[in-house]
C-alpha cells in the first residue's frame, strides 16, 4: 500500500467514526426538535453536527457527504434564523439525511448518485417551496448535485437499518479524533480489542486470582512447620535437662549443642521466610485482584450501547402506523457486560415494536380516553443486587384479557369453561407461548407467530426472567432480570457427596433449615411449608447422581430455587459460602451435561459445577411423572456419632462456651466442655480428644498452666491445642504459643468463620 493509500484509508477510517458520533447528536437533536421545533440549543448542536460532517467530507473528498450535509445545514440555519418553522416533513426529511450520511461514511453500503441528487432536490422544495433552494456558497465540487433533476420522486423516510462495522486490522489502534470530536469515556483514545482477547485476559487474570489464594495454605503449612520445629527445640531441651545427670562426653556434649543450635537457626530463618512470604501472598492477592476487576471492566458498557437508533426506531415506527410515540430512557449509563448488551438487543428490540403496534392506540382513541395523543413509552435501566433490572412499560390501552380468553379457546389450548376463570395472571402467561399472537392476520410489524416466547427464549438464554404486568386501560409493564455479565456469576456454593456445586443467586428464593418435624408427608412426597404453600423437597444427590449423604445434624440445609412458578426445595449436605465465580465453559465434546451449565475455579483451586437451574426442575418433573423421586432418609444413631471428631472447650465464661460448642456442633464436631482449666485437666486425662481449645484466663488453674501440663505428658503431648482469649497483644500470643499451643486466635474473630476454619486446619473436617 503507498503512502497515499494509507493517508486516504486512514482519513476514511476517521470520517466513519466522526459520522458515527455526529448522526447520534443530530437523531437525538431532531428528534427533540420535532416535540418543541423552535429549541435553540438543539437547533444550534444540530447545525453544528451538520456544519462539521460537510468541512469532514470536503477534506476526506467524499462530494456526495458535503452535498447532503449542506442542505441540512441549509434548512438548520433557515430554522435558527426564523426564516423556516419545522413541520413533521422537515423532520423526515433531515432524519433521512442523516440515514444518508451514515451510509456514505460506510462505502459497503453507500448510496446511489441518483438517490442523492433525489434528496438535495427533497430539500430544496422543503427549504423554499416557491423557488430554488436557498443556498450559501455551496462548494464547487457540490454544485452540480445541488442542480435539481427535471422530475424529483418523494422518498419516504425509511426505518434505519443497522450498518456494518468498517474492517480493520485486529487491534489496530484508531486515528486520534479531530478537536471537538466526542469519543468514548469522555474523550479518552480508544483502542479497539477483539472480544476474544478480552475473554482470554478475564480468563487469564481470573486464574491469577485463583493461583494466588492457593499461596494460603502453604503459608499455613510454612507456619505448622514451625510450629513443629518449636515442639522438637522443646524436646532437644528436655532431653539436654535429663542428660545433664549423666556424665557425657565432650564430643556428645558438643553434638547436642550443634544440634540445639541448628535448630535455632533454622527456626528463626523459616520464621524470616514465612513473614516474606505472607508479605508476599497479600500482594500478590492485591495486585491480582486489582487486574482480574480492570479486565472484567474492560468487557462493561454502558446500556446506551444497545439503544442505538432505538429511539429513532420508535417514532419512525408509530409515524408508519400513524400514531404518535416517544421512548424516554432513564439508566443509559449502567454498565453491563458487552456479551449480555449483544443479547439484549434483539429481545429489546421486539418487546419495543410490540409496545408500539399492540399497546399504544391512535391520537383519536387515545383523545376518546382522555389522554395526551402523543403516547410514551419509558425504559428503565438498573442494578439491583447483582443483575440488571430493565423495565419497559407504556401508557398504552393494556392487554385485552377477553380477547386472549378468546384466542386460547379458538387455539384449543383450553376448555371455554376452564378459560373463563382463568386469573389475570394465569391469561398473560399464554402470551409467552410459541406462536400465540392477538393479531388475526400477518402485517409487516407483527403476528408472524413469532412473539413473546422468543423474547422469553433469549432471556433465559442469559438466566434472566421476564414477567408482564398490566392494567387495563392504562398500559402494560415488562419487567425483565438478567446478569450483568456472563463471565462472572454470583453463586451459593454448596456441598453433595463431598463434591462442590454452585447455584446462582438469580434463581435462589431462600436457604434455610428444616427441623425433621417440619417435613410432611403429601400425597406420598416430602413437603415443607413456606410462603403459605407445601413446597416438594428433593434430594441434590440424587438430581445430580452422587452418594445419598448421612447427615446427622439436627436440621436438614434446604437450598430453595424458583423459575417462574415452578419452585422446589433441594436437600444439600452443607452450606459453603456465597462465592463470586468466574464462569468457564465446558468442553464442547461432552455435549449438554444434564442439570450442569459451566465449571469455575474457587479460591483454593478446586473445581465447582455451576447447576442449570431451569434443568434442574425439568429433572425434578420428570422423576415426579415416573415416579422415582427417593425420599430423603435421616440417618443418626450412635455409630455415625462415634465416627465424630471430639473436641474439648474450656473456657470459664458460659456465653463463650455455649457459642463455640454451638459453631462446632453445627459443623458437625462432637463437643465436649469444661468450665476452667482444672476441670479440663480431668477432662482430658479421663476421656479422648481429637482437640483442645481452652482460654487463658481462668479460675483454679489458667489455659498457660493447662497446655504446659498436656505437653508434659506422654500420652497427650501430640494432642493439637488451639487457644482463644480475648488478649490480642503480641506478648500474649508469644506466651500462648511458648507454652505448647498450636494455634492463636482472638475472641474477636468469632464474627466469621476464623473458628472453624482454624479447627478445619488442625484436625480436618468433623468425620474421621
Amino acid at each position: 500500500m503507498t503512502p497515499e493509500q494509507m493517508r486516504d484509508a486512514s482519513l476514511l477510517e476517521l470520517f466513519s467514526l466522526e459520522a458515527e458520533a455526529q448522526t447520534q447528536v443530530l437523531s437525538a437533536g431532531l428528534l427533540a426538535l420535532e416535540r418543541n421545533p423552535t429549541q435553540a440549543d438543539q437547533l444550534e448542536s444540530c447545525m453544528r453536527a451538520a456544519h462539521s460532517l460537510k468541512g469532514a467530507a470536503r477534506i476526506v473528498g467524499i462530494d456526495s457527504g458535503v452535498s447532503v450535509a449542506h442542505v441540512m445545514e441549509d434548512c438548520l440555519v433557515s430554522a435558527q434564523e426564523g426564516r423556516l418553522f419545522l413541520r413533521p416533513e422537515h423532520i423526515d426529511a433531515l432524519l433521512q439525511g442523516t440515514d444518508l450520511l451514515m451510509r456514505i461514511a460506510h462505502p459497503a453500503n453507500a448510496p446511489q448518485p441518483a438517490d442523492i441528487d433525489a434528496y438535495v432536490a427533497l430539500m430544496g422544495r422543503l427549504i423554499d417551496p416557491a423557488g430554488a433552494p436557498v443556498v450559501s456558497a455551496p462548494p464547487p465540487m457540490a454544485e452540480r448535485l445541488l442542480e435539481p433533476p427535471p422530475v424529483a420522486p418523494a422518498i419516504s423516510a425509511p426505518v434505519p437499518q443497522p450498518q456494518p462495522e468498517p474492517v480493520e486490522p485486529e487491534s489496530a489502534p484508531i486515528p486520534a479524533p479531530r478537536k471537538g470530536k466526542r469519543t468514548a469515556e469522555g474523550g479518552e483514545r480508544v483502542l479497539r480489542v477483539t472480544a476474544e482477547r478480552l475473554n482470554s485476559l478475564l480468563d487469564l487474570s481470573s486464574k491469577s486470582l485463583v493461583e494466588t489464594q492457593r499461596l494460603k495454605p502453604h503459608l499455613a503449612t510454612m507456619q505448622r512447620l514451625k510450629r513443629m520445629q518449636n515442639n522438637g527445640l522443646r524436646a532437644l531441651e528436655s532431653l539436654n535437662a535429663h542428660l545433664k545427670e549423666h556424665a557425657l562426653s565432650l564430643e556428645a556434649q558438643e553434638a547436642l549443642e550443634d544440634a540445639r543450635r541448628l535448630l535455632a537457626e533454622s527456626q528463626q530463618l523459616l520464621a524470616e521466610k514465612n513473614a516474606e512470604l505472607d508479605e508476599f501472598a497479600w500482594q500478590a492477592s492485591q495486585r491480582a485482584q486489582v487486574l482480574y476487576d480492570t479486565a472484567l471492566a474492560c468487557r462493561m458498557r454502558p446500556f446506551a450501547d444497545v439503544l442505538s437508533g432505538q429511539v429513532r426506531m420508535v417514532r419512525d415506527l408509530g409515524r408508519s402506523l400513524g400514531k404518535q410515540v416517544r421512548l424516554e430512557v432513564e439508566g443509559e449509563k449502567t454498565q453491563v457486560d458487552r456479551d449480555v448488551l449483544e443479547k439484549l438487543e434483539a429481545p429489546l428490540t421486539h418487546l419495543l415494536r410490540n409496545a408500539v403496534d399492540h399497546g399504544i392506540e391512535t391520537p383519536a382513541q387515545r383523545l376518546l380516553a382522555g389522554k395526551p395523543e402523543e403516547g410514551l413509552i419509558r425504559l428503565r435501566a438498573s442494578h439491583q443486587a447483582g443483575l440488571l433490572v430493565l423495565e419497559l412499560s407504556d401508557d398504552g390501552n393494556g392487554v385485552d384479557l377477553d380477547k386472549v380468553r378468546r384466542s386460547i379457546v379458538e387455539r384449543q389450548l383450553s376448555p371455554a369453561e376452564t378459560a373463563a376463570q382463568l386469573s389475570e395472571e394465569e391469561l398473560l402467561t399464554f402470551l409467552f407461548l410459541p406462536g400465540f399472537s392477538l393479531r388475526d392476520k400477518v402485517t409487516e410489524v407483527s403476528g408472524r407467530g413469532v412473539g413473546l416466547d422468543a423474547v422469553q427464549h433469549m432471556v433465559r438464554q442469559l438466566r434472566g426472567a421476564v414477567v408482564l404486568e398490566q392494567v387495563a386501560g392504562e398500559g402494560s409493564r415488562f419487567h425483565l432480570e438478567v446478569p450483568l455479565t456472563l463471565s462472572v456469576v454470583r453463586s451459593l456454593v454448596v456441598e453433595v457427596g463431598d463434591e462442590a456445586y454452585a447455584f446462582p443467586l438469580a434463581h435462589i428464593e431462600r436457604m434455610c433449615d428444616l427441623a425433621p418435624e417440619d417435613i410432611v408427608q403429601v400425597e406420598g412426597r416430602q413437603h415443607f411449608w413456606h410462603e403459605g404453600r407445601h413446597v416438594g423437597l428433593v434430594a441434590a444427590s440424587q438430581l445430580l447422581q452422587r452418594p445419598a449423604s448421612q447427615n446427622s445434624g439436627d436440621t436438614l440445609k434446604v437450598v430453595v430455587i424458583r423459575e417462574r412458578d415452578t419452585i422446589y426445595g433441594v436437600a444439600v449436605e452443607r452450606f459453603i459460602g456465597e462465592r463470586t465465580l468466574v464462569v468457564l465453559p465446558l468442553d464442547e465434546r461432552l455435549g449438554k451435561v444434564q442439570d450442569i451449565s459451566s465449571g469455575a475455579l474457587l479460591d483454593d483451586g478446586s473445581v465447582v459445577l455451576i447447576v442449570d437451574v431451569e434443568d434442574m426442575l425439568r429433572s425434578v418433573d420428570k422423576l415426579l411423572n415416573t415416579g422415582r423421586l427417593e425420599r430423603i432418609a435421616r440417618h443418626g444413631g450412635q455409630a455415625a456419632e462415634a465416627a465424630r471428631k471430639r473436641i474439648l472447650v474450656v473456657d470459664d465464661s458460659l456465653t463463650v462456651r455455649e457459642l463455640q460448642r454451638k459453631l462446632l456442633l453445627n459443623r458437625g464436631y462432637d463437643v465436649a466442655v469444661a468450665v476452667d482449666g482444672m476441670d479440663g485437666w480431668n477432662a482430658l486425662r479421663s476421656e479422648d480428644f481429637d482437640l483442645l481449645i481452652t482460654d487463658i484466663d481462668m479460675p483454679r488453674m489458667d489455659g498457660i498452666e493447662l497446655v504446659t501440663l498436656l505437653r508434659r505428658d506422654n500420652r497427650l503431648q501430640s494432642l493439637p491445642v488451639m487457644v482463644v482469649s480475648y488478649k490480642d497483644r503480641e506478648e500474649d500470643r508469644r506466651r500462648g504459643l511458648d507454652a505448647g499451643a498450636d494455634y492463636y486466635l482472638a475472641k474477636a474473630s468469632f464474627h466469621d468463620d476464623a473458628l472453624l476454619d482454624a479447627v478445619v486446619e488442625l484436625i480436618g473436617g468433623a468425620r474421621a
